[in-house]
């Protein structure tokens, strides 16, 4: 920031204060309060990043960043603190159904507080699984600095001419772009995939894929799907490891994404039966592989449902032993100690993100 133009220096503002009037005195004052927080005080602005340096520090070391959706303000609040408190930089990300029930406005300056308040945390916008170019747009022209493109559902030559659309209007923006080859099972807020639909990701398409389009990241299907019922009971969950490492040798260097990465914490899982829930048979990625995959070239993993078992989790609790209450704050707050002690959790034992800035 430039220093601020005076026809006087300070200390002669201050012999004229003595000689004026009230009237202009309270004026000169204001003038020198002003030029001292121009003059003495570096102002910086924080803005929202992209994610493009964070994954390169995320590849060469070794871990992965999280991506946490957002829906409302209490979500935004403990994923950003628990980050801030573990040095570690974060991914803000909304879905479809999380812009319809929020509103784009509202999420984008509720990151925006959270950026002014820890303004030492590189803070990523993202956009989760965008249907078409339409929606991309909405979102670079709103404020969001990355951006998903998911066409993976259809051709192979229409997802390339879809994401390569979205590349071209981002980057002109400034914006980084997410594809994603291959398909999950399960359900997200708009996005529905039946469990014989789901396909892995095709190591022998990635690099073409990337070249046609120039797309900053690439998601893949190895094995994990969206919601809470991943995998069922009895069943020795395993993520297809031997496709990761087949991709980064065919993309070295070029980050991998993974969705549908939720552990399905069961301790959060049996408070929500225990007060009320029927959640059955919810069980998720175990950490471990997840935590081999963001050794490998896996720089992002998306975590929803893990957030929502934790809100879930604190509100019915705090109503079963509380019946009296009725504040929100109450019980909201409740629900975001839990997401932020699941946040921490993932930064530290899952993502390994601690103490990288």
């Amino acid at each position: 920031m430039g220093k601020a133009e005076s026809s006087l220096p300070e200390s002669e503002l201050f012999s004229a204060v003595c000689l004026n009037s009230d009237t202009t005195l309270f004026r000169m004052k204001v003038e020198i309060i002003t030029r001292r927080l121009l003059y003495e005080r570096e102002v910086t602005v924080m803005a929202l990043v992209t994610s493009a340096e964070m994954f390169r520090k995320a590849y060469e070391g070794g871990y992965a960043i999280g991506a946490f959706n957002v829906n409302n303000m209490e979500i935004v609040q403990a994923i950003t603190e628990a980050a801030a408190e573990l040095k570690s930089p974060v991914i803000l990300q909304a879905s479809a159904g999380a812009r319809k029930y929020a509103n784009s406005i509202y999420l984008v300056k509720l990151v925006e507080a959270a950026v002014e308040l820890h303004p030492e945390v590189p803070m990523v916008l993202h956009l989760d699984h965008g249907a078409d170019f339409a929606t991309c747009k909405d979102c670079i022209d709103g404020g969001f600095t990355s951006v998903m493109i998911d066409f993976s559902s259809h051709s192979f030559e229409d997802n390339i001419a879809e994401t390569k659309k979205v590349v071209e209007y981002a980057h002109a923006h400034g914006v980084v772009v997410e594809a994603e080859l291959g398909t999950l099972a399960g359900v997200e807020d708009d996005v529905c995939v039946e469990e014989g639909m789901s396909s892995y990701t095709r190591p022998e398409e990635v690099e073409e894929f990337v070249s046609r389009t120039g797309c900053d990241s690439l998601a893949i299907a190895i094995g994990t799907s969206h919601g809470a019922y991943k995998f069922k009971p009895g069943t020795n969950p395993e993520l297809r490891l031997d496709i990761l490492e087949e991709v980064k040798k065919r993309l070295p260097g070029f980050p991998i994404v993974l969705h549908g990465a939720s552990s399905v914490p069961q301790e959060y899982v049996k408070i929500i039966n225990a007060n009320g829930g029927q959640l059955k048979d919810a069980i998720g990625v175990p950490e471990d592989q997840l935590r081999a995959a963001a050794r490998s070239a896996v720089c992002k993993i998306n975590i929803d449902s893990d957030l929502r078992l934790g809100m879930t989790a604190g509100i019915r609790q705090h109503f079963n032993e509380h019946p009296d209450h009725f504040d929100p704050r109450q019980y909201l707050g409740d629900g975001r100690a839990n997401v932020k002690a699941i946040v921490a959790h993932k930064i530290t034992e899952v993502l390994g993100s601690n103490n990288r800035i």
